[in-house]
């Protein structure tokens, strides 16, 4: 279990601790974990070197610890503390579960004292995140509040029935509560958050900025813009106007065969209408003034919402498929026209149709409080790997891990040039070694991962 931690980077999950000397800090990350995604700390390795130094007296840290978090945090937060050894160095494992409870140092309060997690730091909760947990606790989410500056006369039934209709079904004033497009309010009735974003009628009053932002660069850098385009429509135009522009700004391949010619595109349909349906169900519209970002590029496409995973989610669970809808009523109406099949597929679906297609995966990415996924062309070639880096990869692929000396066995050069091509593959950020001192005769090496 140690070394497969260890050879992962610090990140929204997993954080290294040389000592408890920065116990409040510690206190923060593990509030921080609980409240974001959960998450494992290490105490007894060093952050930077991931050097395995140990605890001298574990059973006394174990304590403080739990102390810490017992007389520090609100509500009660347990989580599991672990001991491990590794070459007769102790290691304090502490495994924080995620719970949508708003965890807060008890001496700040809810309002300066909640932390979460973005990537391998902790923040201070600011009021809109807050509000977020805080519907996450009610099991509601942004779209599904009712909007009661608006009524009946702000919601579009003609446009939500041609999309009915167009999908095989009637609308109705029943169908659009069952949905929560409409939602009773203190005996009213009124248009939801996210019946509004789908239907509302005067785009420029109810979301003055723009829904997403779609722009075609010149080349692989963003000096120079060849097109831009805003957009205001209703999600579900939103979606097709967004594919419009990207297929005119992609390219289009012809190829015979037999009698028959067949047009090839850049990027896979199918892919590319997965991604931008991932991008506006999950994108956080309570932050009216960030929008979807569309950029085109000579070698990719980036795709960006904002809003990072929802908590409770980790990249690699959402990548497997596990689903977590940040927005409710957008999922089930976009389900029930049937632009989307399957629950939290988008990613899994997405990485297994590039593998079909020989196509590179796309890339994942939570960048402070936004999303983005990108796509890469069919003509995209992969960069081969050094040739001497090949046996490495595959002696780890059946055995787990390497040393420098069976590293050496297989090359056939001398111990230095050994040493040298290991730390390389370290700083490429191909393995991680695993040892308790720079100098370590029994250091290790894994690949690293992600």
């Amino acid at each position: 279990m140690l070394e497969e931690l260890l050879s992962r980077n610090e990140g929204k999950t997993l954080e290294f601790k040389e000592n408890l000397q920065s116990l409040q800090k510690i206190v923060q990350t593990i509030i921080a974990f609980a409240n974001t995604a959960g998450g494992i700390l290490l105490i007894g390795v060093k952050n930077e070197t991931k050097e395995v130094v140990g605890l001298s007296n574990i059973l006394q840290e174990e304590e403080k610890i739990a102390n810490a978090i017992a007389d520090s945090v609100s509500p009660l937060l347990i989580p599991n503390l672990q001991f491990c050894s590794y070459r007769d160095r102790d290691i304090l494992i502490i495994t924080v579960p995620y719970s949508p409870n708003l965890y807060h140092l008890k001496s700040k309060g809810e309002i300066a004292g909640t932390f979460i997690r973005f990537g391998s730091t902790n923040r201070l909760a600011d009021a809109h995140i807050i509000a977020e947990i805080r519907r996450l606790k009610e099991h509601t989410s942004f779209d599904q509040l009712p909007d009661c500056k608006y009524s009946l006369d702000d919601f579009d039934f003609e446009l939500a029935g041609k999309f009915f209709a167009n999908a095989g079904k009637a609308f109705t004033e029943t169908k659009a509560k069952s949905l929560e497009l409409l939602v009773i309010h203190q005996s009213e009735t009124y248009p939801t958050k996210g019946g509004l974003l789908l239907f509302g009628k005067d785009r420029d009053k109810l979301f003055p900025d723009p829904i997403a932002r779609m722009i075609r660069f010149e080349g692989v850098s963003k000096s120079s813009a060849i097109d831009e385009l805003e957009n205001r429509s209703s999600l579900p135009q939103v979606l097709e106007e967004i594919l419009a522009f990207i297929r005119r700004h992609t390219s289009v391949k012809a190829s015979i065969k037999g009698t028959k010619r067949e047009e090839i595109p850049q990027y896979s349909p199918m892919i590319l209408r997965e991604a931008t349906m991932n991008a506006l169900v999950h994108a956080d519209y309570a932050n009216h003034r960030s929008p979807i970002q569309i950029a085109i590029f000579d070698d990719r496409i980036e795709i960006t919402n904002p809003g990072a995973l929802p908590f409770g989610l980790s990249l690699d669970t959402a990548i497997s498929g596990v689903s977590q809808l940040r927005n409710k009523v957008l999922g089930r109406t976009f389900r029930e026209l049937k632009l989307t099949e399957h629950w939290g597929s988008g990613l899994k679906k997405m990485i297994e149709a590039c593998e079909q297609q020989n196509i590179p995966s796309p890339k994942f990415e939570e960048l402070d409080n936004f999303f983005r996924v990108t796509l890469y062309p069919k003509s995209t070639t992969s960069i081969p790997t050094t040739t001497w880096q090949t046996p490495i990869f595959d002696y780890l692929k059946k055995h787990n891990k390497i040393s420098a000396k069976i590293a050496q066995e297989i090359w056939q050069v001398t111990r230095r040039t050994t040493t040298t091509r290991l730390k390389e593959m370290c700083n490429q950020g191909l393995l991680v070694d695993i040892s308790t001192s720079p100098k370590d005769p029994q250091k290790i090496f894994v690949l690293a991962k992600t």
